[in-house]
């Protein structure tokens, strides 16, 4: 080769090639010490120019931890990789994926390098270094703890051996189980299959059957099958029943002579028609010209449930009951949660109670908590109350409006000092006794279900300051606070751009109070428009979800700089914790531990939203299979969805919600803009966006995946 032709061959390579084959060279010597100018003899570096380049890579190769530089200008390439352990992340696409322990990027795992690692198991991977324009990947090397090894899906049983069908998303693979393993289990059942091995070679993970759920397609299956799936208890264990049946449901006379007596007292519940757990009543007496005793009585349940017994344990574990479309999860036992906590009419009951002296203004003039003993004169649904406010005629009509009008000021009170108000209906269906859904009716808040939560908020508030509010120099005491954060900045800023097409401005900046006013003043405008359901949806997309903790940051959505929750303890574990903390502290006794409790919160929060997404499941299966009837027709509805596989459409007479598949848009090649919420076509630049009206078809329903497509009618 002529000098002059090697000078051109060395110009030619680019830095691409060069960076590419530098890599391929370390790894073709994964274990040797590699020296620059042997680096550069044997990949022909000659040049100048190329000598620097090549120089400028292994930097740039050191600093990404690719290699690393053992001695000067002497190089090795970094493959034993970083060790790091996390959690793992199966999706059925093969693009999985690992989370670092300590928060960090997720690093890539493909399929053959998963070691059979299942979804949010804790592994260890080892971590190939980062290499110039590709992702970090990694391998896992341990599972170091299953997370969940139970599946549900469907049994297709054969001669020798069966399968468990799943429709998990997160597995790809049928789970294959032995003949002796079935627990009787036939084709077509729903069951509980625990994974007992997936051995290195096998396609298929090996289980067994540990529960069967029923038939596939029966209500009761499916609805256990939902509760299964989210990991939630479907059935009570007989030994807490056994220990709810043993507790007496007599007051002692002893008991009643501590407790403050408001047995005489005008007293009701207001619940929604079918509650049978009436956690709070509401009790209502003229002091004086103006001024009111306004008593929250909140079953006292904690005077029946220890710390530390079965009971508590079981309730500690579940958290929350769990409400789906036909049926309640408790988390406490039947006898407990229905009969003796319940402040049922016309029995008396012990309850822990708020006690405000109050104007009709809704100023606070006094509050004490105590625990009392109650009887409730008359349990009103939330129609019977809403009657009674809107025909001022009925039972108890003077107390009813009385507490109608303070609880008006109060909620005014709270939107002044700036809490969203956010009034969302929700969808409801009427079962028949088999469990399958004739109608839809929506349930809206009227005044009746306000008049409830406004003193609802005032004594979880009042709880709340009670504990957190400490002068100056004094540390308060560890209590639960249900805490709301601020709005993400970048969420917000998202928000005002996306509603500024509509002629709509947001503040972006400024005081908690001036987003916030902003906010509402937004959702008022919007009101009656028809893009008021969608500005709505993408708001409440902007905001934080509420959760538990010790630390407390204020209630951003509602405006409280202190709150709790006190008010439900027979169906929130929270709430027993706050009984049992403010009796211990008001008694004058001394902190928890902040560890203990904050750990409480966190598992407090994550089985709110298991629960809320079991909730969901439970609409979603009913929504299906009420349309199942209806393939064929035609709705009208609007987009509330949009993603780059297709588009969300909610219908409006009966807001079932199903989805229009990218592929079936053939009349152009729509292209996601994730910004602006749309689906654009390249040629003809037709466009679907988020709260657009669509007339939509019904397609296909697969209730094994609580799934409706739906089809474009022109």
């Amino acid at each position: 080769m002529s000098k002059n032709k090697e000078k051109k061959a060395g110009k030619r390579m680019k830095k691409k090639e060069l960076v590419s084959a530098l890599m391929d060279f370390f790894h073709s010597k994964p274990d040797e010490v590699l020296s620059l100018k042997y680096i550069f003899e044997q990949l022909h570096l000659t040049t100048h120019p190329l000598k620097m380049l090549c120089k400028d890579i292994l930097s740039d190769l050191s600093l990404d931890d690719y290699i690393t530089e053992v001695d000067k200008s002497k190089y090795k390439l970094n493959n034993h990789g970083v060790e790091m352990v996390g959690t793992f992340q199966r999706k059925s696409n093969g693009k999985n994926s690992f989370i670092p322990e300590g928060g960090g990027d997720p690093i890539f795992v493909a399929e053959r390098n998963s070691a059979h690692a299942m979804n949010n198991d804790k592994v260890r991977i080892s971590f190939y270094a980062k290499r110039r324009g590709r992702e970090a990947e990694g391998e896992v090397i341990e599972v170091l703890e299953r997370a969940n090894d139970t599946f549900v899906g469907t049994l297709e049983v054969a001669n020798s051996y069966a399968f468990l069908v799943t429709e998990n998303r997160t597995l790809a693979n049928d789970i294959f189980i032995p003949k002796e393993k079935l627990k009787g289990g036939k084709t077509g059942d729903k069951a509980i299959v625990k994974v007992v091995e997936w051995p290195d070679k096998a396609k298929n993970p090996i289980g067994q059957v540990i529960d069967i759920l029923g038939k596939a397609g029966d209500n009761t299956t499916e609805m256990h099958a939902i509760l299964a799936e989210f990991g939630l208890p479907y059935v009570y264990p007989a030994s807490v029943e056994k220990a709810a049946d043993k507790i007496p449901a007599e007051i002692s006379d002893e008991e009643i002579a501590k407790r403050e007596d408001f047995r005489g007292v005008t007293t009701f519940t207001i619940d929604p028609k079918d509650a049978k757990d009436f956690d709070d009543a509401l009790s209502i007496r003229k002091l004086k010209e103006g001024l009111w005793e306004v008593g929250v009585h909140i079953a006292d349940v904690s005077h029946y449930v220890t710390e530390g017994s079965i009971i508590d344990k079981e309730a500690e574990k579940r958290a929350t009951s769990v409400y789906l479309v036909d049926r309640t999860i408790p988390m406490l036992p039947e006898r407990l949660c229905n009969f003796i906590c319940s402040l049922r009419p016309n029995e008396e009951k012990l309850a822990y109670s708020v006690i405000f002296d109050i104007n009709e203004k809704g100023d606070v003039k006094n509050a004490r908590v105590v625990h009392t003993v109650i009887k409730s004169d008359r349990r009103f649904t939330y129609e019977e109350a809403q009657q009674i406010i809107e025909t001022k005629e009925g039972d108890f009509k003077e107390e009813v409006l009385m507490l109608d009008t303070i609880a008006k000021a109060l909620r005014q009170k709270r939107f002044v000092a700036g809490a969203i108000n956010f009034d969302r209906y929700e969808v409801k269906f009427e079962i028949d006794d088999k469990g399958k859904p004739i109608s839809v009716y929506f349930k809206e808040s009227k005044d009746a279900n306000k008049l409830v939560e406004e003193f609802m908020l005032l004594a979880n508030r009042t709880v709340a300051e009670k504990i957190g509010r400490v002068p100056k120099n004094k540390k308060p005491k560890v209590f639960p606070y249900r805490i709301h954060d601020l709005p993400d900045p970048e969420k917000l800023d998202n928000l005002a751009q996306f509603i500024a097409r509509f002629g709509y401005k947001l503040r972006t900046g400024g005081s908690k109070t001036d987003i916030s006013k902003s906010i509402n003043h937004l959702l008022d405008d919007i009101q009656g428009k028809k893009e008021e359901n969608l500005i709505e949806t993408v708001s409440i997309r902007a905001m934080q979800k509420a959760r538990y903790s010790t630390h407390n940051i204020g209630h951003y959505g509602l405006a409280f700089d202190y709150y709790t929750h006190f008010t439900s303890p027979i169906r929130r574990f929270p709430d027993m914790m706050v009984h049992r903390l403010l009796t211990k502290y008001l008694d004058g006794g001394r902190s928890v531990s902040e560890k203990k409790y904050e750990d409480l919160c966190d598992h407090s929060s994550n089985m709110e939203q298991i629960a809320a997404n079991a909730e969901r499941a439970s609409i979603k299966y009913k929504q299906v299979e009420f349309m199942t009837e209806r393939l064929g027709q035609v709705f009208d509805g609007v987009i509330s969805g949009v993603t780059e596989w297709g588009l969300y459409v909610e219908l409006n007479e009966n807001k079932c919600e199903g989805m229009i598949p990218i592929r079936d848009l053939d009349d152009d090649y729509y292209e996601f803009d994730e910004k602006n919420y749309c689906l654009r076509g390249r040629r003809k630049h037709r466009t679907y966006s988020l709260g657009d009206a669509i007339t939509i078809k019904v397609a296909r329903a697969n209730l094994e995946k609580k799934q409706l497509d739906f089809a474009l009618v022109d």
